[in-house]
C-alpha cells in the first residue's frame, strides 16, 4: 500500500482538474509551467482546475524538485541524506492534500518526495509533465511566448515560472584572501557525512543547512566541528512545550508582527536561552526579521563540545583558517553554507532586470509589464513554502483562466512599492522584494482573489491570454 493511501476520505469530492478544456475566449489556452517542484506542481494543479491546457517542463526525471534529489551535482538538487522538513507537516502540507496522520511531525526528504509525487499523480499533473526537458529560453513573440525546452521550441499563451531558487550555489564574494591547502566545497554538493570522516571540518554559515551539516560532520570528524559566522541568528528548536514550534507561532498570527516578535522571543529565551548562551554570535535583528534556524540537534552538539562556535573568517592560510578575533585553527575541509543565488537564466534582462532578487511582482505573482508571465515560488517566506505556492498558484490560475481581474497598472505598481517599503522596514535590504510574512500572506491572497473576482464581475479588464491575443490582432 502507498504511504499516502487511506487518508480517511480527505480527498473525497475534490476537483481533479479538467485538463485541457476550452479556456477563456473560446480557444484552448496553452500554459507552460517551468519546473515540477512543489511550486510547479501546485501551479499545474490550479491551472488544470481552471480548465487550461497545461504542459509542465521539468529537467529532472521525476516530480518533486529538490525534494526528489534528482540531478545531483552542478545545478541539481541540494538534498542530502539527513534532510528533513524544518517546518512541521501541519504547517507545510497543501491545504487540499494533507500529509498522512501517521507520519512524523517533521518528515524526511524521501517522504516529502513521495508526497509530491503522489500529489502530481492524484491531480493529473504527472501526465502533463515532460521530463528531461530543461527550459533554456522563454521569449515573447507577438501574442505568444516561445519556450525552448529540451531543444524543442513551442508556442504558449502564458508562462508560469516555478523553477525555484535553491540550485545555484552562492560562494563568498569577494573570496576570502589567502590560499587553502585543503578541500573547499559548497553545502549544495554535500550528500552524506562520510566525506568528513577523519577530517578537521569548518562549516561557514548559520542557516538550516549549515547546522545540519555541522551536526552530521561532528559524528565522524577529527575533533570538534568549527561553526563560523559573522552574523548571528535565532535558533528555534523543533518542539516547544511538546508541540511543533511553528504551531506556537501560528497561534500568534493575529497579532501585529512586532508584538508577535516580543512574545515569541520571550518564549524562546525561557525555553532554550539566547544564542550567546551557546557561544554563537548575537543576532543583529529580532525574531521574524531574519529567517531563524530550526534545529534541536545543533544545541545538543554545541553543549557537548562536538561543535564549537567561531567568529567570522578573516583569511585562509594554507592548512589553517584565521578568524576575525585573531585566532587560527588547523582545518582540512571548509564547507561554505552560504546560500543560493536567484537565477532565471531562460529569461532575458528585459523581463528580469539586473537582479532577479529585485524583480517587482504584483502580489509576488504577476509581472508588472506582462501578466501572462506569472511566477510561483519566487519569494522568501517566514514559514513553510507549500501553502504559499498553493495560494500563489490559485491566484495565477484564476487570472489566466479569466475569473480574476487585476487592478490597474498604476495600482499594481503602487502596491508593489508599498510592499517593498514595508519589507525594508522589517527586514532591511536583504531581499526585501522577495520577503513575505507567511501567515499574513497566505491569508491575504484569497482576499485578493475574491477582490479580483469582484473586479471582473464589474467589468474590469481581465488579462487572459485570449484578451492579449485579441488586442494584438
Amino acid at each position: 500500500m502507498s504511504a499516502l493511501e487511506g487518508r480517511e476520505g480527505a480527498l473525497m469530492g475534490m476537483s481533479m482538474g479538467r485538463g485541457g478544456s476550452t479556456g477563456t475566449g473560446g480557444g484552448s489556452t496553452r500554459v507552460a509551467v517551468v519546473g515540477a517542484g512543489a511550486a510547479g506542481l501546485a501551479a499545474a494543479k490550479a491551472l488544470l482546475d481552471e480548465g487550461l491546457d497545461v504542459t509542465v517542463l521539468e529537467r529532472g526525471s521525476r516530480p518533486g524538485g529538490l525534494w526528489a534529489g534528482d540531478g545531483a551535482g552542478a545545478g541539481g538538487s541540494p538534498a542530502y541524506d539527513s534532510l528533513h522538513l524544518n517546518t512541521s507537516k501541519g504547517r507545510t502540507q497543501f491545504a487540499d492534500f494533507p500529509m498522512p496522520e501517521r507520519w512524523p511531525d517533521y518528515p524526511s526528504a524521501a517522504l516529502v518526495a513521495e508526497y509530491l509525487a503522489e500529489y502530481a499523480d492524484t491531480f493529473g499533473v504527472t501526465a502533463r509533465t515532460r521530463f528531461g526537458a530543461e527550459v533554456t529560453s522563454v521569449r515573447r513573440a507577438g501574442a505568444h511566448w516561445e519556450v525552448t525546452a529540451g531543444g524543442v521550441t513551442e508556442a504558449y499563451d502564458a508562462v508560469v515560472v516555478a523553477n525555484g531558487h535553491n540550485r545555484d550555489p552562492k560562494w563568498p564574494s569577494p573570496a576570502y584572501p589567502g590560499s587553502f591547502d585543503g578541500v573547499q566545497m559548497h553545502a549544495h554538493d554535500y550528500r552524506s557525512p562520510e566525506v568528513f570522516a577523519g577530517r578537521r571540518v569548518l562549516v561557514v554559515g548559520m542557516g538550516n543547512s549549515a547546522m545540519d551539516l555541522a551536526v552530521d560532520a561532528s559524528y565522524v570528524s577529527e575533533g570538534p566541528v568549527l561553526l563560523s559566522a559573522r552574523r548571528g541568528t535565532h535558533i528555534v528548536p523543533k518542539y516547544l512545550f511538546g508541540r511543533p514550534a511553528d504551531a506556537t507561532g501560528g497561534a500568534l498570527a493575529v497579532l501585529p508582527w512586532r508584538l508577535r516578535q516580543t512574545v515569541a522571543q520571550t518564549v524562546l529565551r525561557l525555553a532554550v536561552g539566547t544564542p550567546e548562551r551557546y557561544g554563537l554570535p548575537r543576532p543583529a535583528e529580532g525574531l521574524f526579521q531574519d529567517h531563524p534556524t530550526i534545529s534541536d540537534t545543533i544545541l545538543h552538539r554545541l553543549t557537548h563540545g562536538e561543535v564549537v562556535a567561531r567568529p567570522g573568517v578573516e583569511r585562509l592560510d594554507g592548512g589553517r583558517v584565521v578568524f576575525t578575533d585573531g585566532s587560527a585553527e588547523p582545518v582540512d575541509t571548509v564547507v561554505w553554507a552560504t546560500g543560493y543565488r536567484v537565477t532565471l537564466p531562460f529569461l532575458g534582462p528585459e523581463w528580469t532586470g539586473d537582479d532577479p532578487e529585485e524583480l517587482p511582482l504584483y502580489q509576488r505573482v504577476f509581472h508588472l509589464d506582462e501578466p501572462t508571465l506569472a511566477f510561483v515560488g519566487l519569494m522568501q517566506s517566514t514559514g513553510a513554502a507549500l501553502p504559499v505556492v498553493e495560494a500563489q498558484a490559485r491566484l495565477a490560475a484564476a487570472c489566466l483562466g479569466g475569473r480574476y481581474a487585476l487592478p490597474s497598472p498604476a495600482e499594481r505598481r503602487a502596491a508593489v512599492a508599498r510592499a517593498r517599503a514595508a519589507a525594508v522596514r522589517r527586514w532591511g535590504n536583504r531581499r526585501p522584494m522577495m520577503r513575505v510574512d507567511f501567515d499574513r500572506y497566505v491569508a491575504a491572497l484569497p482576499r485578493e482573489l475574491r477582490a479580483g473576482v469582484r473586479r471582473a464581475a464589474r467589468g474590469a479588464a481581465v488579462h487572459t491570454p485570449a484578451t492579449k491575443a485579441q488586442a494584438s490582432a
